[in-house]
């Protein structure tokens, strides 16, 4: 043995010192007390002999080990925070430096831009992308212009309010800049309103909240039938349905009419609007007539249609074949009806004047003109401004002088039967009657709460 201890490499001689070391300790230590049996019964384990131990397979099934269970928790837990995970956010835009530029009076885009800190470089190259930015050549004193640029101090958004729904915005990309309109949908909201005339049509729309552009257009839809200069008389009364445009819960404009009733000497006159945009009375035929009464909004008529009056001038018995409406210099003067200018021109007596021709039967004439829109052979749609009220030729003030012929003969203009208006297409009759008639009955309820109002 010692022989082969020392054929043995000395590292393993090391370990087999160390176990022999080891193992002499544990002879060493001391163990449990043994306890003597003197027992000799046939209940004691034979050396070298063999036993049969009775094992119940069913109670020894033992639980799985608490870690595999910890193990099964965890996994689970795991997936749970995988699927629940949220999407990583894309990259945030690049942070913008903001300002403001209010307009001033006597601006142009060129100072706009200067002022800004931007070259004539950039504002040509936005200038240049046509239509879509023709809207910032409009710009109007107190409107603002707000301006973003990046760290490089780089135009990179530009963004302007045209009005209260509409707002151009342009921005900057690898392709250079582009332009897009941002929309705000407005809320409409119907609203009822009704007046009795005291003392003038205007003052009572004030009186009821109507606004002036509301007033005009309830006076224009009615005006085929009614000389609101003439025929209006106190007692008179009016109800009226329209529109009104909210944006984010506050009332920013007044829409259409969308009914309308109004009441003059005793007579009713009621209005519907189609989805054409024109206005049908309750039967279906159309409140626009060939031809306007007054085509021109007067303050009163200064001479009536008169064939034995005496001029104010010359003071000679003269035929007076037209009224003549006193207004401002300058008031606009509109085509009665559709035609065409037969004449346009200046005389010593009729001073500034247009003659337009409807069809083969009708023509109509404007005289006294401070100035003319139109010249001879001109194709004119009805309501168009075609001059202004003015004082020219002989006359003692500004006033416009209007004739209307039927088939050459000169006739009254206030009291003329007018051509029959057109009825609505027959492919919309009926849905345009159904509407009708509940508008209609919206008109007479706000009717029957005027007249108890009025009690």
């Amino acid at each position: 043995m010692t022989h082969l201890y020392h054929q043995l490499p000395r590292r393993h001689q090391q370990l087999l010192i160390a176990v022999s070391v080891i193992t002499g300790i544990l002879f060493l230590l001391p163990s449990d007390d043994a306890k003597a049996s003197k027992s000799t019964s046939s209940d004691a384990l034979e050396v070298a002999k063999r036993y049969q131990a009775p094992i119940d397979l069913e109670k020894s099934k033992l639980p799985a080990p608490a870690v595999f269970e910890e193990v099964s928790a965890t996994t689970e837990v795991v997936k749970k925070d995988v699927a629940m995970t949220p999407k990583q956010p894309e990259p945030a835009e690049q942070k913008l430096s903001w300002q403001q530029v209010k307009v001033k009076s006597g601006d142009n885009l060129a100072l706009i831009f200067n002022r800004a800190g931007f070259s004539a470089n950039t504002l040509h190259k936005i200038t240049s992308l046509g239509k879509a930015t023709a809207t910032l050549k409009k710009i109007m004193p107190g409107q603002v212009i707000h301006f973003g640029a990046n760290e490089n101090e780089e135009l990179v958004k530009l963004r302007y309010q045209q009005d209260i729904i509409n707002t151009l915005e342009v921005v900057k990309t690898e392709q250079g800049y582009t332009t897009n309109t941002v929309t705000k949908e407005l809320e409409t909201r119907e609203q009822v309103a009704s007046a009795t005339i005291k003392n003038n049509f205007w003052n009572a729309g004030v009186e009821a909240g109507l606004e002036p552009s509301l007033i005009m257009n309830l006076a224009n839809i009615f005006g085929w039938d009614i000389d609101f200069g003439l025929d209006i008389r106190q007692g008179d009364h009016f109800n009226i349905i329209y529109e009104t445009k909210f944006l984010d819960g506050e009332r920013v404009k007044t829409g259409n009419i969308l009914a309308a009733e109004f009441v003059n000497q005793d007579q009713s006159y009621k209005a519907i609007r189609h989805s054409d945009g024109d206005y049908y009375s309750e039967t279906g035929r159309s409140m626009r007539k060939a031809f306007l009464r007054a085509p021109v909004n007067f303050k009163y008529i200064s001479s009536s249609f008169n064939p034995r009056r005496r001029h104010p001038v010359t003071g000679r018995v003269k035929a007076h074949n037209g009224i003549d409406y006193a207004a401002k210099t300058g008031t606009p003067v509109s085509a009665a009806g559709s035609g065409t200018v037969i004449a346009s021109g200046y005389t010593k007596f009729n001073g500034n004047y247009i003659f337009i021709k409807h069809g083969e039967k009708y023509v109509t004439k404007y005289l006294h003109l401070s100035k003319k829109f139109v010249r001879k052979g001109a194709k004119v749609k009805q309501g168009q401004r075609i001059g202004n009220v003015g004082a020219t030729g002989q006359v003692t003030g500004a006033h416009l002088h209007y004739e209307f012929l039927v088939n050459g003969t000169h006739r009254n203009p206030r009291t003329v039967k007018l051509p029959k208006s057109q009825s609505i297409a027959k492919k919309d009759k009926q849905e345009f009657l159904a509407i009708a008639a509940q508008r209609i009955a919206q008109l007479d309820a706000t009717s029957v709460q005027l007249a108890s109002n009025a009690n």
